[in-house]
Parts: structure tokens; C-alpha cells; sequence
């Protein structure tokens, strides 16, 4: 069976980057093809590692490389600590916000429900993934308007993150603060991403 177009950046690394254990990675932590089996993992360079958790980094929020160039350009600004700012204007997309809340089941499925207009900010439709979600804001799923999506709202088995206050029962979603940098699980190297775009 072949990988679905989201895992075969985890059939290439060996890895699945959203930890999913039905990712084919974990079966076939190799290249898909006829050679993936036998293909040799090469020294990487320093530019090559910089590259790969750039491109981790990408794929685990599924967004463009323009998007992520744009993210950083932003957390460069004013003061404070880049990773943390890069994190924060990466987690408080309003995608990432419906994945990381469990009203989602993937970061696939919450893009999905904004495109399509299931998602309310403080009751007011917004179909904009990019949308950055503010202190205080609630996220949510209107079960009258969206019963289906709603339905999977309140069955999504999501640990969700100190800075989110979540009713299951009403799926919605509020933002109490904004993440810090150690209340994020990134399984990847911020700042070599900082160190890729910085060169």
C-alpha cells in the first residue's frame, strides 16, 4: 500500500513527525520505492541538518515554505527571544490552535474545518488557517451549525496545553496566555531553524 501524500516526508526521514502509530514510517521507517529498503542514510552536512529540521518544522505545522519565511521575518522584529516568538506566532495559527485544543484529530482535519467555515472566533466565523488567535479569544465548533464536525470535537482524545482552557461539551477552546517556549511539545530544534534562516 503506498504511504498517503502526508507520511511520505515520514517514509523519507524513517520517522513519522506527529508520533502517529498508524504512520507507514513505522512499519517502513525507509524511503518508499524499490530501493528504499537498501538505501544508504549518508553522512549529512551542517547546511543539511540545518535544511531537514527546517523542512521537520514545515511539515509538522503543514504549512508553505512562504508562510514559515514570513513567521520568522515576524519574530525577528522587536524584542524578546526569536525561537519563542517563532513558536508562539506558529502555535497561535488558528489551524495549529484547533489541533493543539482537540477540537481536531490532526493539524490536516483543523485546516480542513476552517477552510470550510466550521470554526468561530468569539462566535464569528473565520475561514483564515493564518489567523492569529489572541489572549482571551475563544475558539469554537457551533454543534447546531456543524453537528458532525462538533461530533468529532467532543470524541478527539487530544492532551491538550496549559495555556488552553477547553469545554469538551460546548467544543470550544479559550486562549488563557500565551505559550511559552517549554509549554510546547516540538519534537524538533527551533533553533536551527533560526540558524537555517539566518545564515
Amino acid at each position: 500500500m503506498k504511504p498517503t501524500s502526508k507520511h511520505k516526508f515520514c517514509r523519507r526521514i524513517g520517522s513519522c513527525i506527529w508520533g502517529d502509530a498508524t504512520c507507514p514510517s513505522v512499519k517502513r521507517p525507509y524511503p518508499a520505492g524499490i530501493h528504499g529498503p537498501n538505501k544508504r542514510r549518508g553522512k549529512i552536512s551542517t547546511y543539511g541538518a540545518l535544511l531537514l529540521e527546517k523542512q521537520k518544522l514545515r511539515n509538522f505545522y503543514n504549512i508553505s515554505e512562504k508562510q514559515l519565511r514570513i513567521s520568522y521575518a515576524k519574530s525577528r522584529k522587536g524584542t524578546g527571544k526569536t525561537t519563542e516568538k517563532l513558536i508562539q506566532a506558529l502555535e497561535l495559527r488558528l489551524d495549529t490552535f484547533v489541533y493543539r485544543s482537540g477540537l481536531a484529530p490532526s493539524i490536516f482535519a483543523a485546516k480542513q474545518a476552517v477552510n470550510h467555515g466550521h470554526v468561530l472566533v468569539d462566535g464569528k466565523r473565520l475561514d483564515r488557517n493564518s489567523y492569529q488567535v489572541q489572549v482571551g479569544q475563544v475558539v469554537s465548533i457551533s454543534a447546531e451549525k456543524s453537528p458532525a464536525i462538533a461530533d468529532i470535537a467532543k470524541k478527539t482524545d487530544t492532551q491538550v496545553p496549559t495555556y488552553i482552557k477547553v469545554n469538551n461539551d460546548a467544543c470550544t477552546a479559550e486562549l488563557v496566555s500565551a505559550p511559552l517556549e517549554d509549554e510546547v511539545t516540538i519534537p524538533y530544534d527551533v533553533m536551527k531553524v533560526i540558524e537555517y534562516y539566518a545564515r
